[in-house]
């Protein structure tokens, strides 16, 4: 009998913070790019901007936020889906079909999206203080001090600020990356060109986190554009209407840098989940 490995529920969450440690510069670019009014800068400025006025460790501003995320939200997100999808796959039907990997990609997204918007709330502010006069900083010391100083200042409803978009994009990310990596490794390995290894792992997830970076970056830029408000926007119809009064593309600000950081973290995310799963993985006997 072949010996199986299947992932631990805490396996993704792990995943998540190796890469989001690799790619936490591009996230910090990515918001400063989102959250100017008009177009200013483009990526590199914005890079070099960034490194001559607070140095190179301000690349990593707000990364304690940023693993505090990946712990609430990607945990929860990868537990869901992975813990479901091997205990329908245990029965010996073969794989789940696509449209059952998308709804449980959005459900486990939606859940995890929700459970991690205090952490990304306070991930974009402490992304986006460094751009604030002196006077406007937050300073949050890290991402405990920043939740913990949210809740007594502004209350338990400002921490879940955007909530309804962070879950929606929860979902769109989730199928875009889990259900569509899944998909697009089951079909090169279908091929039978490909064993499965980390050739596989990688052609599958930079797939996966092209599909997500599309399906995502509409919401992505109201999300980060409510969050980081002081107030300009009444709801999520309201920052709706004034970004589209910008034209369609506005939709789509900061797609290439969003894409650039999106899928190397995906890449990176389940090059390390596969690794892990492994080594350190449950045996199964099939």
């Amino acid at each position: 009998m072949a010996e199986k490995r299947m992932s631990r529920w805490y396996f993704g969450g792990i995943a998540s913070c190796g890469a989001a440690c690799c790619t936490h510069p591009l996230d910090l670019l990515k918001v400063h790019l989102q959250t100017q009014q008009e177009v200013k800068m483009r990526m590199v400025g914005m890079a070099m901007h960034v490194v001559k006025n607070d140095g190179v460790l301000a690349l990593y501003n707000g990364l304690s936020a940023s693993l505090c995320r990946q712990m609430s939200y990607s945990l929860t997100r990868f537990a869901i889906y992975e813990t479901v999808r091997d205990m329908m796959g245990s029965g010996g039907q073969g794989p789940m079909p696509f449209y059952q990997k998308v709804l449980l990609g959005a459900f486990g997204g939606f859940t995890g999206g929700f459970i991690g918007t205090p952490a990304d709330m306070v991930n974009v502010r402490m992304q986006n203080d460094m751009k604030l006069p002196a006077e406007q900083r937050r300073n949050y010391k890290h991402a405990l001090d920043g939740l913990f100083r949210v809740w007594r200042e502004e209350g338990t409803r400002k921490l879940f600020s955007g909530a309804t978009m962070a879950s929606s994009r929860g979902a769109l990310v989730t199928v875009g990356q889990l259900a569509c990596y899944d998909q697009a490794k089951q079909l090169v390995l279908g091929t039978g060109l490909m064993g499965d290894n980390i050739l596989t792992h990688f052609l599958s997830s930079f797939i996966a986190g092209g599909c997500a970076t599309f399906l995502c970056q509409p919401l992505d830029v109201i999300k980060t554009r409510l969050m980081n408000s002081k107030g300009e926007y009444r709801g999520v119809i309201h920052c709706l209407t004034e970004t589209a009064k910008l034209g369609p593309l506005a939709f789509y600000k900061g797609l290439v840098p969003a894409g650039i950081r999106l899928i190397p973290h995906t890449v990176l995310t389940f090059v390390f989940l596969e690794q892990l799963k492994k080594y350190f993985g449950i045996r199964v006997l099939s």
